[in-house]
């Protein structure tokens, strides 16, 4: 997840939903740059063969299992 915002906010983000993934902030926006991400909630999925999923909005449980199967297959 790449945050933009206090740092307050995103550890209290990170505390209230109990994220256990890598967490950046980027408050200078290069990840946001670097995906062609221009506003929150989205995703980019780097797979290990280098293709790249950006997805835009909320991604529900099912959606999010079956990226990550995709992406350990």
């Amino acid at each position: 997840m790449a945050w933009s915002g206090s740092e307050d906010q995103f550890a209290d983000f990170i505390d209230n939903y109990g994220l256990t993934f890598p967490q950046i902030s980027d408050d200078g926006g290069e990840v946001f740059a670097r995906f062609e991400i221009p506003t929150q909630p989205a995703f980019a999925l780097v797979f290990p063969d280098g293709e790249v999923q950006v997805l835009f909005g909320a991604a529900d449980p099912d959606l999010l299992g079956s990226l990550i199967s995709k992406a350990i297959a």
